[in-house]
C-alpha cells in the first residue's frame, strides 16, 4: 500500500476538529445572553471587534497582493524568458496566499464565537462557576479546534494536490510548504502586532484615567474607553493570539517535513507529523469532556480542571502514538526503521517538555505559586519596588524554559538518529534534525485544547466587563475574575507553548536554510563557509541579535503612541463631557474604538516590514553566510526576550488581581494602585510584544528560505 493515501487522515483529521468546533459553537448559542444591557453591550463589542478586524483585513490585503505579485514575477518572468526555472517555484505565490487566507479565517471565526459568547458568560455566571467556566471554555474550543483543523486542512491539502495533480518531487513540496508557512507567519505577524496594540492602547487608557486617576472600578459604564478594552480583548487576544499559534502549530509540520526530505525519509517525513496531529485532535477532543470544576473553587482546584483536560490528551496522544511511529517507520524502511524507537522518543519528548514548559510558566505568573504573591507584596513599598520585582522576576524565568528546550533538543537529536552509536553506525545529521522537528510536533498536537485553554480567558474578561457595566450581582463579577485571573495564568502558558516550539522550529527551518543554500551553491561550483570567524557570519550575528531588540522597540513604541492618543481622549471626555464622572452624562465610547484602530493599522507596518527586509537586505550585502548569522542571532536573542516578558507582564497582571481579589488593601488602596502601574508596563510586555518574538523568528526564517535563489543570484559578498 502507497503511504501517500494516508494523507486522506489529514483530511478527516481536519474535518473532526471542524466539525466539533461547530457543534461547540452551536452548544454556546444556546445560551441565553441575559437582559436588554447585557443584550446591548455585547453588540457593541461585536461590531467594534468586527470593524477592528475589517478595517485591518483591507490593509492586509494589499500586503498580500504586492507580496504574491513579487512571488509570481520571480516565479515566472525568467520562465517567460526562456529558462528552465525561476527564482522559484510556481506554485509558491499560491501557497503564500492559502497560508494568509487561512490564518486569518481562523482568526475571524474565533473572535466571533468569542464576543458571542462574553455575554452567554456572564448570564451563566450567574447561576454558579462551573457553568460560566463551561460556557467561557466550550467557546475557546471553537478557536482551538479551527486552528488545528485549518492548519491540517491547507498543509495535508497541499500535499495531495502536488502528488496527484501535478505530480510534483519531494524537494518542490517541501519549498512550497516552507512558502505556505511565509503567507501563516506573515498574516500572524499582523494579527498578534495590530491586535496587540489595539487591546493594549485601550486597556492602559482605561487603566491609567479611569482607575488610577478618576478612582471609578474596572469596566464601570463611565469610562469611555471601557468598551474599546472589551474589543481590544477580542481583536488581540482571540484573533491576534490564535494566528499566533496557528502559525506555531503550521511550521512545527512544514519545517519538520523539510528537515525529513534532506534526511531521506520522503514523503513520511510530513505524513508522520500529519497523522500525529490528527490524533491529537481526536485526544484533545476527549480531553475538552474533563474540563469542569466545582462551585467556589480556588485557582489550584480550577487550574487542576484545566490541567485534567490536557493531560488526558496527552496522555491519550502519547500512547496512540508509540504503534503508528513503529508502523510508519517500518513501511518506510530504511534509516526511519532503524531510528523507529528514537523517533517514537522525540515525540515523547516535545510533548513532555510542553507540560514542563508550562509548568514554569504558571510558576513565575499564577497567584497559587510565591513569586507572583511576593511581586503583590512589593506594592506595600510603593510602584517601583513593584517594577524592580516584575522585572527581576521575567529574567530569572527564562532559565527554566530554556533549559528545558536545550536538555530537549540535545536529547531530540541524539535518540533520533544524530549519533551513530546509538543506532548500529547508521547515525544521520538530519535524521537527529528531524527528532528535534517532531518535539515541536509533540509539543503541539494537543493544541486544539491548550489554545481551548488560552482562548476562553478573554471571553471570561469580557463577562466580568459587562457583569460589571449591566450591575449585575457582586458575585457574578467575583465568579468571573476568578476565570479572568485563570485565564492570564493559561494565556501565559499558551504563549510558553508557542515560544516553545518556535524554538524547536527555528532549528529545523535553520538547518532547512543551510541545506538548501548548499546544494544551490554546490552548483555553482561553491561551499558554505559557516565559520563563525567568518566576517559575514559574525556581522550577521550582532544583527540579528540587534534585530530582537529593534523589534522590540517598534511595537513597545507602537503602544505608546497608541495609548497616549488613548489617555488624552479618556481625560478629554472626562473634562468636557458634563455629568459623565457623575453618571448622568454618556461616554463617546466609539471615538476610544477608532482611535484604537486607526493607531494600530498605523502602526502594525513598521514591525512587519522591518522583519520581511531585513532577510532580504543582509542576504543581498552578506550572501547566505550572513543570513545564517542574521537568523542565529534573531534565535539565541529572541527565545529569552520572550519568556523574559511574557512572565514579568503576566505576573504583574495576575499580582493586580490578587489585590483586586482582596489582599493587600484590595481595590482603590494605594497597593492597588502601585499594582496598577505595574500591570500597565507589562500589558505591551505580554499581550504585544513578547508573543510577537515567535513570529519575529518564523517570519524572518521563511522569509529566508523563500528568497534565498535572489540571494545567491544578486548577492554582492562574492
Amino acid at each position: 500500500m502507497s503511504l501517500d493515501v494516508l494523507y486522506w487522515i489529514g483530511l478527516v483529521g481536519a474535518a473532526l476538529a471542524i466539525g466539533f468546533a461547530y457543534l461547540q459553537h452551536k452548544k454556546v448559542m444556546r445560551y441565553s445572553e441575559g437582559n436588554e444591557t447585557m443584550v446591548k453591550l455585547a453588540a457593541a463589542i461585536r461590531a467594534g471587534a468586527n470593524a477592528y478586524l475589517k478595517r485591518q483585513y483591507v490593509t492586509v490585503i494589499w500586503f498580500f497582493l504586492i507580496m504574491t505579485v513579487i512571488l509570481a514575477a520571480l516565479a515566472y518572468i525568467p520562465l517567460l524568458m526562456g529558462q528552465d526555472s525561476g527564482l522559484v517555484n510556481p506554485f509558491i505565490p499560491f501557497a503564500f496566499l492559502t497560508g494568509g487566507f487561512f490564518t486569518g479565517l481562523a482568526g475571524f471565526i474565533g473572535m466571533k464565537a468569542a464576543t458571542s459568547a462574553n455575554a452567554r458568560t456572564a448570564n451563566a455566571a450567574q447561576e454558579g462557576l462551573n457553568k460560566g467556566l463551561r460556557v467561557a471554555f466550550s467557546s475557546g474550543t471553537v478557536m482551538g479546534f479551527i486552528v488545528a483543523g485549518f492548519g491540517l486542512l491547507d498543509i495535508a491539502g497541499w500535499y495531495l494536490i502536488l502528488v496527484y495533480i501535478f505530480d510534483a518531487s519531494t524537494e518542490v513540496i517541501a519549498t512550497t510548504m516552507l512558502t505556505f508557512g511565509m503567507g501563516v507567519a506573515s498574516m500572524s505577524m499582523f494579527a498578534r502586532v495590530g491586535g496587540g496594540i489595539f487591546t493594549k492602547a485601550a486597556d492602559v487608557g482605561a487603566d491609567l484615567v479611569g482607575k488610577v486617576e478618576a478612582g471609578i472600578p474596572e469596566d464601570d459604564p463611565r469610562n469611555p474607553a471601557v468598551i474599546a478594552d472589551n474589543v481590544g480583548d477580542n481583536v488581540g487576544d482571540v484573533a491576534g493570539m490564535g494566528a499566533d499559534l496557528y502559525e506555531s502549530y503550521s511550521n512545527a509540520l512544514v519545517a519538520t517535513f523539510a528537515i525529513g526530505v534532506s534526511a531521506g525519509y520522503g514523503s513520511s517525513g510530513l505524513l508522520l507529523p500529519i497523522l500525529i496531529a490528527s490524533i491529537g485532535i481526536v485526544a484533545s477532543i476527549i480531553g475538552t469532556f474533563f474540563v469542569q470544576t466545582k462551585e467556589n473553587a480556588d485557582q489550584k482546584t480550577l487550574l487542576r480542571s484545566l490541567h485534567m483536560g490536557t493531560f488526558v490528551a496527552g496522555g491519550i496522544s502519547l500512547v496512540t502514538a508509540l504503534p503508528l511511529t513503529l508502523w510508519i517507520a517500518r513501511e518506510t524502511g530504511g534509516l526511519m526503521e532503524s531510528n523507529a524507537w528514537g523517533i517514537f522518543a522525540s515525540i515523547a519528548i516535545g510533548l513532555v517538555a510542553g507540560f514542563i514548559v508550562g509548568h514554569f510558566t504558571e510558576v513565575f505568573t499564577s497567584t497559587t505559586h510565591k513569586p507572583t504573591r511576593d511581586l503583590a507584596e512589593a506594592t506595600e513599598t510603593g510602584s517601583a519596588m513593584v517594577m524592580i520585582g516584575g522585572l527581576a522576576l521575567g529574567m530569572k524565568s527564562t532559565a527554566g524554559p530554556i533549559i528545558t528546550i536545550a536538555v530537549s533538543t540535545i536529547l531530540s537529536y541524539i535518540i533520533s538518529g544524530g549519533f551513530a552509536i546509538f543506532h548500529d553506525g547508521a547515525g544521520s545529521f538530519n535524521a537527529g534534525l528531524y527528532g528535534i522537528g517532531l518535539s515541536a510536533v509533540g509539543m503541539l498536537a494537543t493544541l486544539s485544547i491548550t489554545l481551548a485553554c488560552d482562548a476562553f480567558g478573554p471571553v471570561a474578561d469580557n463577562a466580568g466587563g459587562i457583569a460589571e457595566m449591566a450591575h449585575l450581582p457582586s458575585e457574578v463579577r467575583e465568579r468571573t475574575d476568578a476565570l479572568d485571573s485563570l485565564g492570564n495564568t493559561t494565556a501565559a502558558t499558551g504563549k510558553g507553548f508557542a515560544i516553545g516550539s518556535t524554538a524547536f522550529t527555528a532549528v529545523a527551518l535553520l538547518v532547512s536554510y543551510v541545506n538548501m543554500a548548499d546544494v544551490q551553491l554546490a552548483d555553482l561550483g561553491r561551499e558554505l563557509n559557516l565559520a563563525i570567524t567568518n566576517p559575514p557570519m559574525l556581522v550577521g550575528l550582532f544583527l540579528g541579535a540587534t534585530l530582537s531588540f529593534v523589534f522590540a522597540a517598534l511595537t513597545m513604541t507602537a503602544v505608546h503612541r497608541a495609548a497616549q492618543s488613548m489617555v488624552k481622549e479618556v481625560r478629554r471626555q472626562f473634562r468636557e463631557i458634563k455629568g459623565l464622572l457623575d453618571g448622568t452624562g454618556t461616554p463617546d465610547y466609539e471615538a476610544c474604538v477608532d482611535i484604537c484602530t486607526r493607531s494600530a493599522q498605523k502602526e502594525m507596518l513598521a514591525p512587519a516590514i522591518l522583519v520581511i527586509l531585513t532577510p532580504i537586505v543582509v542576504g543581498f550585502f552578506l550572501g547566505v553566510e550572513g543570513v545564517v548569522g542574521l537568523l542565529s542571532g534573531v534565535i539565541v536573542t529572541g527565545f529569552p526576550m520572550a519568556v523574559f516578558m511574557l512572565s514579568s507582564g503576566g505576573a504583574w497582571d495576575n499580582a493586580k488581581k490578587y489585590i483586586e481579589g482582596g489582599k493587600h488593601g484590595g481595590k482603590g488602596s494605594d497597593q492597588h494602585k502601585a499594582a496598577v502601574i505595574g500591570d500597565t508596563v507589562g500589558d505591551p510586555f505580554k499581550d504585544t510584544t513578547g508573543p510577537s518574538f515567535n513570529l519575529l523568528i518564523t517570519l524572518s526564517s521563511t522569509v529566508s528560505i523563500v528568497f534565498i535563489g535572489v540571494t545567491i543570484a544578486f548577492s554582492l559578498w562574492p
